[in-house]
Formats: C-alpha cells, sequence, structure tokens
C-alpha cells in the first residue's frame, strides 16, 4: 500500500490506499459519513440518495479528486472524476444496506457504521 496525498475542493489529506482511485474514493468518504443520514430515510429513493450526493458535490467540491504519491498541486496528479467517485460511494452504501437486509440482520442505522471523520469538512453556508 502507497501514501497518496488527496485534494478535492476543501478536502486536503493524506492518507494510505491500494490504488488512486481507492484514495480518492477515502478521502470523498470521509466528508460524505455525513450524509449517511439519507439512506436511513426510507421516503427517498435510491435515485433520490444519489441526487442528493451529487448535488452535494455540484456545491462544495472540486470537479476532479487530485491524488499524488509526491505530494499536493503536483502538476503530475492523476484526476480522478468526482461525480465517478461519488458514484462509487453510493453504490457500496446501497450495497452493504441491501446486505445487512439479505443477511436477516435487525434494522440498522446506515449511520451507526460510519467512522469519526478524520478530515474536517464544513460546508459553506450557501443562501437559497
Amino acid at each position: 500500500m502507497a501514501k497518496f496525498y488527496v485534494q478535492c475542493g476543501s478536502i486536503e489529506t493524506i492518507l494510505v490506499a491500494e490504488s488512486p482511485e481507492s484514495a480518492a474514493m477515502n478521502a470523498l468518504d470521509q466528508m460524505l459519513q455525513s450524509h449517511l443520514w439519507i439512506y436511513d430515510d426510507n421516503g427517498l429513493s435510491e435515485q433520490d440518495c444519489r441526487d442528493h450526493l451529487m448535488i452535494e458535490a455540484l456545491l462544495h467540491l472540486a470537479p476532479t479528486v487530485r491524488v499524488s504519491e509526491q505530494g499536493f498541486s503536483r502538476e503530475d496528479a492523476i484526476e480522478i472524476g468526482t461525480p465517478e467517485t461519488i458514484e462509487m460511494w453510493h453504490r457500496l452504501m446501497i450495497g452493504m444496506k441491501r446486505l445487512f437486509a439479505s443477511a436477516g440482520m435487525p434494522t440498522r442505522s446506515m449511520t451507526s457504521i460510519g467512522c469519526v471523520p478524520t478530515v474536517t469538512f464544513t460546508a459553506p453556508r450557501v443562501p437559497r
């Protein structure tokens, strides 16, 4: 496993991962933990959850996740699409929710499975 420097909007973190794609997903996972509640809302469809995440990404993240093994703000950083990374994260959350249900596990809040984020992300207040 390698050490990666990951940047996306206000996210700037260093982490260990198996690949640049995994590093991008891990970095966004830390920010998206605060949105796990959408998977507990029975009034929201899977598409509604996805749409919510994409809107949050448009409002608060850069269009790409920049990943480098050399450092931050490097010209040679790999750029991975933020929407594609969000889509992978969303599929993972849906898969986990379905797995819990098919395993016959008692109803469990998705927010209860989240970890404490290591990256502090404060969304700017945007007038609506």
